[in-house]
């Protein structure tokens, strides 16, 4: 039975909110689950923090909802820190008003004011407008005292976040004594910022969900802009756990070995029993993503015209939401896709819908892990992909599916015929997919989890 060494645990999110960030989401609520069913916190799992500057009436609606879906242990295992901001006679909480310093807003700036659930001022923050490293600013956030006035400053969101978790790390330490602390870190932004805390009872797991290069996507292709700052705090981390041993390797190859690279996948029940083609929706193809332009979606509406071609009664269902919603149905509707190609929306039985399709299907540019992909295997599901980095080349290098030259939308509809009309290829393609539930088992992960935390609290924290 795997075992969390003792130590307080905190997961933190830039934000967790019901039917968003897809697969992000999934994995960072999955792995608190998990964590509590090995017995972390008495088997109340590790606090889930999270930064997103919602009202109070937002937070509690989305924790209702994931506690009705059953994705966390309890709505008090998610804190937010617009939540714990306010005191409760007004104004900014004790921890926030003691790290202020004097000064108030820039007037340069344009700021967003948030209120309490009375509608009374917290914070005040600086709205940068057209720079993704917007959270790295170091201008002023403004504090408000229970006057409503503007009763000091903090240097940017680097200290306002760092203040909370120093409030949320002394609260552990009054109710279970000097235990360490060990926090997991899946934001990018969030790590840049939390990199320098130099509490020496404090360690910093940082778990990476995406790709960090630029098309072509081989190891030597240029590092996408928003990652180039990271990879020169790598070293502070105490570890940095990567979602495939390709990305991991690299990452090696280009930055060398840091002594803090390990491979941990997201961990993903097996299904009871896999269900038989027999007893499948002939013909019925998934999606299962947002509709965003990274997904490429309309390459498989495209190549679905192929498919018809060989297969009449095939269809293409696609869950998901975003941006890209009315542009694709307007290509549905151009091509005369209609009665076999839908936009189904968001689902809530991603299961269901699994365990009824003849085969899914992914046209990424490119993935992290590709949760949707291990979703899928391990239901048995045949997967049919684009060969990109960094999901569907490792998922697909044992079986299960079938990887199509990036791009090739032609070689995509042959690849999907060959799945859905041809029995015997479905049948061991499901088999190989089932396979897929040994590699990436919740015991197993969880286990190298929990090993790599024992490793870490073995040795001084790297930014001491």
């Amino acid at each position: 039975m795997t075992t969390f060494p003792d130590a307080s645990y905190l997961i933190l999110s830039s934000r967790l909110i019901p039917d968003h960030d897809g697969g992000y989401a999934m994995a960072i609520l999955s792995r608190a689950r998990q964590m509590a069913a090995a017995g972390v916190d008495g088997g109340r799992g590790p606090l889930i923090l999270t930064f997103d500057p919602g009202t109070p009436a937002d937070h509690a609606r989305h924790r209702r909802a994931f506690d009705e879906r059953e994705l966390i242990v309890g709505p008090d295992r998610m804190r937010n820190l617009f939540d714990e901001a306010s005191a409760p006679s007004g104004g900014a909480a004790a921890w926030l008003l003691e790290a202020a310093e004097t000064g108030g807003p820039d007037p340069a700036l344009e700021y967003r004011r948030v209120d309490d659930a009375e509608g009374r001022p917290i914070v005040g923050l600086p709205v940068i407008h057209g720079d993704p490293d917007w959270h790295i600013t170091s201008a002023p956030v403004a504090v408000y005292g229970r006057d409503g006035a503007v009763a000091g400053v903090v240097a940017g969101f680097g200290a306002l976040y760092r203040a909370w978790l120093a409030d949320v790390v002394a609260q552990l330490r009054a109710a279970s004594g000097d235990t360490p602390v060990v926090v997991i870190c899946e934001s990018r932004q969030l790590g840049e910022l939390i990199a320098g805390w130099s509490d020496p009872g404090v360690r910093l797991i940082h778990s990476i969900h995406t790709i960090h290069l630029e098309p072509p996507h081989t190891p030597d292709a240029p590092l996408n802009p928003l990652w180039t700052r990271w990879f020169t705090l790598a070293e502070r981390f105490d570890a940095v756990l990567w979602l495939s041993e390709a990305q991991r390797s690299d990452v090696i190859q280009r930055f060398g070995e840091e002594g803090v690279h390990l491979v941990i996948p997201a961990g993903v029940p097996a299904a009871s029993t896999v269900v038989p083609g027999s007893e499948r929706v002939p013909g019925r193809v998934v999606m299962l993503n947002r509709l965003a332009p990274g997904k490429r979606v309309d390459h498989a509406i495209r190549a679905f015209r192929g498919v018809l071609e060989a297969v009449p009664h095939a269809t293409l269902d696609i869950y998901g939401g975003g941006a890209e919603h009315d542009a694709l149905q307007a290509l549905i509707e151009e091509l005369g896709l209609t009665a076999h190609v839908v936009l189904r929306g968001i689902t809530g039985e991603p299961e269901r819908v699994l365990d009824a399709a003849s085969a899914f299907l992914t046209t990424s540019a490119f993935e992290g892990q590709a949760l949707a992909i291990v979703e899928a295997m391990v239901r048995g599901t045949p997967v049919v992909a684009y060969d990109v980095p960094y999901g569907p080349r490792d998922h697909l290098a044992n079986g299960g599916g079938v990887l199509v030259p990036d791009g090739d939308e032609t070689a995509l509809a042959a690849a999907i015929v060959r799945v859905i009309a041809d029995p015997e290829e479905h049948a061991r393609l499901s088999r190989e997919a089932a396979q897929m539930a040994r590699r990436v088992d919740p015991d197993r992960v969880t286990e190298a989890l929990a090993q790599a935390v024992a490793d870490v609290l073995a040795a001084p924290s790297r930014r001491v």
